[in-house]
């Protein structure tokens, strides 16, 4: 029986189910801030930044390790449900509560808060992995030509879009709001508010998304070791990973980058990282439309490059604020950001995926979405390992500490010079990436 073409109603759906963007926007943002916090925020360092480095690294592992492995057992699974939204139900609420523990740590030792960021970083990831990685995946899953497959990740990215401008925008409305001067009270009242709203998103999918009804999909009968291989061995998929790596690794420096910019450069209070946020997330809401049409007639990666240089322009002008550039263009630097992000960051990556995804899937007559979901999960989680690993050790180091004390010691203080060279890092990535995806050849 033929296929009825997507109502509008199942894009909105679908959309509505990204609102796990909340919860990584709070990890991306808040976490950092809160074990290693700046200078004029209201709260004290509670780990050395390289135990912070240590810790998420080792949660980061742990979920770069099963991502793949989730991504198979959604190839197998079938239900009456479907494959892709069993695995959101049974990740949903675990990973809202595990959200909200990362903000009430253990302080009775230094060592006690390193083990209990360790292990409520790995819960996490599982949990985020199990949510994420079918989600994505109904895109290839539910989508059976390319118009369909940009349209639905489109409508993805106009949620994840207005999901984390929830998250950017109101934290410091909210922090205010619970704290009343207590940083510490007010930032876990915003924690906990936001994963509820996430949670509500996650399960309104759940719920209202018949996956049987529009997947032609088949569950998987091959191997976990097949899979894999048929994946890893796409030349393009791998050219693409390298490019998304890049990518996000610069984007991770930045997005973690700007409270610190903002209050230690600018010296502006958490008024302005809602302004500067809400000016990013508009701009780029603006740009959203054009950018489909764009992509609709000149394809994905044309318009991918043009943003991964965008982003490295962007990166060298957050370098010279200050410095040449008046601090009073830090606002409106971080708006222009919304404009490559657009695409970069929201649009592309699942699009992107979603044709390679199915062509190999025509080649090789078998389903395995996500699988290459799953890869690509594992990939988006070593950017963000790399990213936290480092990023503290830079924003502590400068000229009034050593770099064997930036990573040994627990800071009295985050460094300009370190906050600066977060940008500096970014460039060089945004620049790489540009550079892979130019080797990239688009599914056609």
């Amino acid at each position: 029986m033929e296929k009825k073409r997507i109502p509008n109603f199942i894009y909105i759906t679908y959309g509505i189910g990204v609102s796990y963007a909340i919860i990584d926007q709070i990890f991306a943002q808040w976490v950092l801030y809160y074990y290693l916090p700046p200078n004029n925020s209201g709260l004290q360092p509670i780990l050395a930044p390289i135990l912070i480095s240590l810790a998420l690294v080792i949660a980061r592992f742990v979920d770069m390790s099963i991502d793949p492995f989730i991504g198979h057992f959604s190839d197998r699974f079938n239900s009456k449900w479907g494959r892709r939204i069993p695995f959101m139900a049974f990740g949903g609420i675990p990973l809202v509560l595990v959200t909200a523990l990362f903000f009430f740590p253990i302080k009775s030792s230094e060592m006690a808060s390193f083990i209990y960021l360790s292990l409520i970083g790995a819960l996490f990831f599982i949990f985020y992995s199990i949510v994420a990685g079918p989600y994505n995946a109904l895109i290839p899953e539910i989508g059976i030509n390319k118009d369909e497959r940009l349209n639905l990740s489109t409508w993805q990215s106009v949620f994840r879009l207005l999901y984390s401008a929830v998250a950017i925008i109101l934290p410091g409305i909210l922090i205010n709001l619970y704290g009343k001067g207590d940083t510490e009270k007010g930032l876990r009242g915003m924690v906990i508010t936001l994963s509820i709203i996430a949670m509500v998103g996650i399960y309104y999918t759940v719920a209202f998304l018949p996956e049987k009804k529009y997947s032609l999909g088949k569950s998987s009968d091959i191997s976990l070791k097949e899979s894999f291989g048929i994946a890893i061995k796409d030349r393009n998929f791998m050219i693409y990973l390298l490019g998304f790596f890049l990518f996000f690794l610069g984007f991770n420096n930045l997005r973690a980058s700007m409270n610190y910019y903002i209050e230690d450069i600018m010296g502006k209070g958490k008024v302005m990282i809602t302004i500067a946020s809400a000016l990013m997330f508009g701009i780029s809401a603006l740009a959203f439309y054009p950018t489909n049409k764009l992509s609709h007639k000149f394809g994905c990666r044309k318009i991918m490059i043009i943003s991964q240089y965008l982003m490295a322009l962007v990166s060298l002008m957050i370098f010279f604020l200050g410095r040449g550039i008046p601090i009073e263009w830090g606002p409106y630097i971080f708006g222009f950001m919304g404009l490559p992000i657009a695409g970069a960051a929201f649009i592309f990556p699942p699009a992107m995926l979603s044709e390679i995804s199915a062509k190999a899937s025509e080649k090789q007559d078998v389903k395995i979405e996500g699988m290459y979901f799953g890869i690509q999960g594992f990939v988006l989680n070593l950017a963000f390992l790399v990213s936290i690993a480092t990023l503290p050790i830079i924003l502590s180091s400068g000229q009034h500490i050593s770099f064997v004390d930036a990573i040994l010691e627990k800071p009295e203080r985050v460094e300009k010079f370190g906050v600066y060279m977060t940008s500096i890092y970014s460039f060089i990535c945004f620049v790489g990436a540009g550079v892979f995806y130019k080797i990239f050849k688009e599914e056609n």
